[in-house]
């Protein structure tokens, strides 16, 4: 009987096959899922802001991008997944107010999404889809089994990417 472990904010987890992932409520926030292709070995980050080196306080590896999904990686490494192999799916980003200042620093979802990109890409781990943008929140759930990330809405409905 597989197992859903849930991911909170600023947390991460891996999961064996059948076992699924969870995490609720992703607005700015960006919910990243690797997964190997071979072994079936997955794992879920909830990540909150961009890039660890522009906060002092940056004590929680999962609450950022860069660190966020190297830990993940190396996590799912340790538990037999093999690097070579490992694909993602992202989801969140969202731009969840509407700010008259059009400045950057108020854009955290789409600047959390650029840094995601740009960590993936960094680790060359492929991002197979993604659900990113918009103005409304997310929660995601992912199967280890299949690689399948299941992403419902409040007035968007359910998609399975």
């Amino acid at each position: 009987m597989a197992e859903v472990i849930k991911v909170g904010m600023a947390d991460l987890n891996c999961v064996y096959p059948p076992d699924a992932l969870i995490t609720l409520g992703l607005g700015s926030c960006v919910g990243i899922c690797l997964h190997d292709r071979e072994t079936k070995i997955s794992g879920m980050v909830h990540i909150m802001l961009p890039y660890s080196h522009q906060i002092k306080n940056n004590s929680n590896l999962a609450k950022f991008a860069d660190t966020g999904i190297a830990k993940l990686l190396d996590d799912m490494l340790k538990m037999g997944a093999k690097r070579s192999k490992i694909v993602s799916k992202v989801a969140g980003g969202a731009q969840m107010f509407n700010f008259n200042d059009t400045s950057d620093i108020m854009r955290i979802g789409a600047r959390n999404v650029v840094a995601v990109k740009e960590t993936l890409k960094n680790f060359n781990i492929p991002i197979l889809a993604e659900d990113t943008g918009g103005s409304y929140g997310r929660t995601i759930e992912f199967s280890s089994d299949t690689g399948l990330l299941l992403v419902k809405t409040i007035g968007h409905g359910i998609k399975q990417i």
